[in-house]
């Protein structure tokens, strides 16, 4: 029997590295946090105050936890953040629309709003009837308030003296110069004489035979 040369050896394959076993095992999927879904959720309608306690819950929640789902919880900020300035846009919209569709219009002394500015003969002993005017534009008189007077009781001078006065304390805060020193009139327009919380004395206020421009705020004329 003839005899092998040289020893067999066994075949060893080495063993694959601790870390080439885990190839290919897939790593566990982190599930999004369910406040951050829900904050993205409601935010897309507009319910921005809910949008925006869940977003902030979802955000302690991931960086107390871990999890995912940030990038959903700023989403829904970001889009209640749009969901504000839009609805501020719209208000300013309308209340600009609504100021200027009463521009034009004649009206009632009475139904001034204050604020307005409006077109008048302000020499004439009864006015009763104004146009109302941008106040951006050439305007003879102004309301400027509605003060709170008791006049129930009093004679039509006693009146005319209590609505006076409280006209010129609302005068002095919104010219900024006292009645006594300023070069403008002041008017009143009694609406009623039982005192109410948001006035019952119109005051208004304008140069006779000359045009504002501009309102009077803090003109200090």
């Amino acid at each position: 029997m003839n005899q092998p040369s040289s020893p067999i050896q066994p075949v060893r394959q080495p063993l694959p590295s601790a870390e080439s076993w885990l190839e290919g095992v897939p790593n566990p999927v982190r599930r999004q946090d369910g406040y951050a879904v829900a904050a993205l959720a409601v935010s897309l309608p507009g319910l921005v105050p809910l949008a925006v306690v869940l977003a902030g819950i979802a955000l302690r929640r991931i960086k107390r936890l871990g999890g995912q789902g940030k990038r959903l919880a700023y989403g829904a900020l970001l889009v209640s953040l749009c969901w504000v300035i839009a609805i501020g846009v719209a208000v300013t919209l309308n209340l600009v629309a609504e100021h200027r569709r009463g521009i034009g219009r004649t009206v009632s002394i009475s139904h001034v709003d204050v604020g307005r500015c409006f077109d008048a003969d302000l020499e004439s002993d009864a006015l009763r009837l104004v146009r109302i005017a941008d106040c951006a534009g050439p305007h003879t008189g102004e309301a400027y308030a509605k003060v709170p007077a008791a006049l129930v009781g009093l004679s039509g001078t006693q009146a005319g003296a209590e609505a006076t006065q409280q006209c010129a304390g609302a005068f002095v805060d919104f010219v900024g110069k006292p009645y006594e020193r300023s070069e403008l009139d002041m008017y009143y327009v009694v609406l009623e004489n039982h005192a109410v919380a948001d006035g019952n004395v119109l005051c208004l206020l304008g140069m006779p035979g000359t045009h504002l421009s501009g309102t009077m705020r803090g003109a200090q004329r």
